[in-house]
């Protein structure tokens, strides 16, 4: 698979639309690099480089992200 394909089903189950109004909230999803000697995680979309300094951004993915590595690297240590 081509890493685009890969993304249609995260991207897919990882929208979050409001039922009341039907409009997109967000995008969840945590993008993982396996195979590497360190922890690695981003999120799982683009830079919004079309929203970038206009204070309409969420940082929830990113937050995902970074409790995502925090889980693997507490069972790192185990």
């Amino acid at each position: 698979m081509y890493h685009d394909q890969g993304h249609i089903p995260v991207k897919l189950l990882g929208f979050q639309v409001d039922p009341a109004t039907g409009r997109w909230q967000e995008l969840s999803g945590v993008n993982i690099t396996l195979g590497l000697p360190i922890i690695r995680t981003s999120v799982d979309h683009g830079t919004a480089f079309d929203i970038a300094g206009k204070g309409i951004a969420n940082e929830h993915s990113l937050i995902e992200a970074i409790d995502y590595a925090e889980r693997l690297a507490a069972g790192a240590s185990r």
